[in-house]
């Protein structure tokens, strides 16, 4: 299913739900970040995605890392909440949904990087190189504050 994301813009559709989802900070021995290329939209991104009936938050980080990365990981602390009202994504099954995601910083405790059906690229990149990449500013927010060890954001 296909999304356009929609960032303080006046023309962004009405939401009509939230979804509680969560997104993954990994950075591996090189200090390098995981990111995957979306399917739905193209961008760059770190993994993650929504909450299951039956899962806990970090069940559910550890589960859409693997699923879209192949590698494993270990919940080890909270980037912070963003719940900005401003994004909006609409699906082309006609929900909109406003932003509600928890990022977690994470480990890395195995696996292999293999793409999946939600990713058509995954790579390491280093936090310098990011600046040429297609990536969502909500999603450049999460990565910047990733990259600072201070309290979660809250938003």
């Amino acid at each position: 299913m296909a999304r356009t994301a929609f960032y303080h813009e006046p023309n962004a559709p009405t939401p009509s739900s939230i979804v509680v989802a969560v997104t993954a900070y990994v950075t591996n021995a090189d200090g390098q970040l995981l990111l995957i290329r979306r399917t739905d939209n193209d961008l760059y991104s770190i993994p993650g995605g929504a909450l299951d009936v039956g899962e806990t938050l970090t069940q559910t980080v550890v589960r859409e890392v693997q699923e879209e990365t192949g590698i494993d990981v270990e919940v080890t602390g909270l980037v912070g909440i963003y719940s900005d009202p401003g994004h909006v994504i609409a699906y082309t099954d006609g929900e909109v949904r406003q932003e509600f995601s928890i990022c977690f910083r994470a480990r890395v405790t195995g696996g292999t990087l293999r793409t999946s059906d939600e990713s058509k690229e995954v790579l390491w990149r280093p936090l310098d190189s990011l600046d040429g990449l297609n990536i969502h500013p909500s999603i450049r927010l999460r990565i910047s504050h990733g990259g600072q060890q201070q309290a979660p954001y809250f938003t």
